[in-house]
């Protein structure tokens, strides 16, 4: 009897030992597996704007998921207080003064050289699927385009497989879908002419048409006008392929809803950008989100923006694939309030900060217009936690290599994945920063901002461009919000800082373009 008992013991501890071991490998398989990557990117959202960094007067309760399930950096940065720098710099690992990159117009010719290494082409030489939907502004084609025709380059040309954009921005012409090179839905017999000089003869624009406008253009959003909309630039014809745009936020849903149930069901990973409208103006949020906050419309798309994020997180849900996707969420810049058309932002916003206590925003030198949300989620790998650790989106193509075994290099990525993943506090050391080409020093916890010559503040959008008569230095541990020069203090470490930045920057660092808001 005893010996009975003995021997279905041994069967069990067997079997337990061998459940264990089967269960460990397919965990080590399923971690080793290459995961899919969703980086998520929104356009000009602050860092205050969502609920965990402080938000007031809009809720955020999907992006605070994220946050709260992952890791939310409290250090996280964009390269540039612009759209097009910071895209340049997040999709190709390169600082974008290298490239002199600038807001572009949305008639402007490829950025990016399809010779250049970019991160969708680094992942999809390691077997992904790539695609982004959404927002580009890295220039498409050449000078001479035809709308009406193939155009190339595109982003199918640096490494996306599939690409269904806007050329620009929701504000500047032309106002419609481009589908790897594509424009859709466009009649031939209506071509599309764009100009960013001169208008077409007949054409409305908001500055001699106002009464034809349902919204008000404040500063240099007064050419052509599309859907009662006055725009950036001259555009004519296309009338069938003209995007609506309150529609805009479920459209490119939609399209991110397919690709994601399309290709979860392959063997291959996939590589997403969705890169969203909002909160850029014009601000047109979709009926169902009027009033959502107490913010009026810019409140309202950061409102409908989170939805989209819920939405986005169901389909992954329902496609079974949360375990082994890996997201990125981030903002290409910091916030303005009015940038070009009357719209409540600046009357109703109340007590809620866009910048989260910090000085400046879009276009601005100071730390708000490059410090924005970053979180990082992976469901069952990342612990949640909150990190201070230097972050930066142009980090994602050596962190991304990391993770899955590719050896492509980028000029200026470092590998801070460890960070990414909240396996370390430890991110880059330093970091050179970009506000329409004048460039800052962040080291550690402090920041040297060079002077440069300039206006102290543009009075159009209200906002500190960080213009200084004399070199600052920032403490921004304790000084977040930038109000206590201790550069005469501290003459040994300012001669330190800036001798490293020169050495990295260069010594042309002073030659710098004045904003043009157009």
């Amino acid at each position: 009897m005893k010996n009975s008992i003995f021997f279905h013991l041994l069967l069990i501890a067997f079997f337990g030992v061998s459940c264990q071991n089967s269960q460990q490998q397919t965990s080590e398989k399923t971690v080793s597996k290459k995961p899919n990557i969703i980086f998520v990117y929104l356009d000009d959202l602050g860092f205050g704007d969502i609920g965990v960094n402080g938000a007031k007067g809009v809720q955020t309760p999907n992006i605070d998921g994220l946050a709260n399930g992952g890791v939310n950096f409290l250090n996280g940065y964009a390269s540039s207080a612009t759209c097009t720098p910071s895209r340049y710099a997040a999709f190709t690992g390169q600082y974008p003064w290298r490239k002199n990159a600038k807001i572009l117009p949305g008639s402007a010719p490829m950025l990016i050289d399809t010779a250049q290494v970019t991160l969708a082409g680094m992942l999809k030489k390691e077997g992904y699927n790539t695609a982004i939907i959404g927002k580009w502004h890295l220039g498409l084609g050449t000078h001479d385009k035809d709308w009406n025709e193939h155009i190339s380059p595109n982003p199918n040309d640096v490494g996306f497989h599939h690409s269904y954009i806007m050329a620009a921005t929701q504000d500047r012409v032309p106002t419609v879908y481009i589908e790897d090179g594509d424009v859709v839905g466009l009649d031939k017999n209506d071509p599309i002419q764009i100009n960013y000089d001169e208008n077409f003869p007949g054409q409305p624009t908001g500055k001699d048409n106002p009464e034809l406008t349902t919204m008000k253009w404040h500063h240099g959003h007064n050419s052509t006008i599309i859907n009662g909309i006055p725009r950036i630039g001259y555009m004519k014809g296309g009338k069938s392929a003209i995007w609506n745009d309150v529609e805009m936020a479920d459209h490119f849903l939609g399209k991110v809803k397919n690709y994601i149930n399309e290709k979860a069901k392959e063997d291959k990973p996939f590589f997403l950008t969705y890169t969203m409208q909002q909160p850029h103006v014009p601000r047109t949020p979709h009926p169902r989100f009027v009033g959502k906050s107490t913010l009026g419309p810019r409140g309202d798309v950061i409102a409908e923006a989170d939805w989209c994020i819920g939405e986005l997180m169901k389909t992954i849900r329902e496609a079974g694939i949360e375990e082994n996707t890996l997201i990125v969420f981030s903002s290409d810049n910091g916030p303005v309030l009015n940038d070009g058309y009357y719209d409540d932002a600046v009357e109703k916003l109340g007590d809620h900060d866009p910048n989260g206590g910090l000085r400046g925003g879009k276009y601005s030198l100071y730390d708000a217009g490059t410090h924005v949300p970053f979180i990082t989620y992976w469901k069952g790998q990342i612990k949640p936690t909150v990190s201070n650790a230097l972050v930066c989106q142009m980090d994602l193509f050596a962190s991304l290599a990391e993770l899955v075994g590719s050896d492509m290099k980028a000029e200026d990525s470092e590998n801070v994945l460890s960070a990414l993943l909240g396996e370390s506090k430890e991110g880059r050391a330093s970091l050179i920063l970009e506000a329409t080409t004048r460039t800052s020093y962040r080291k550690g916890d402090f920041v040297l901002l060079p002077a440069y010559e300039g206006p102290e503040v543009n009075h159009e959008v209200n906002i500190e461009l960080g213009n200084l008569k004399e070199l600052a230095l920032y403490n921004l541990k304790e000084d977040p919000a930038q109000q206590k020069n201790i550069a005469n203090e501290n003459p040994e470490l300012v001669a330190s800082l800036l001798k490293e930045f020169e050495s990295k920057r260069g010594s042309d660092y002073k030659n710098t373009s004045a904003l043009e808001l157009k």
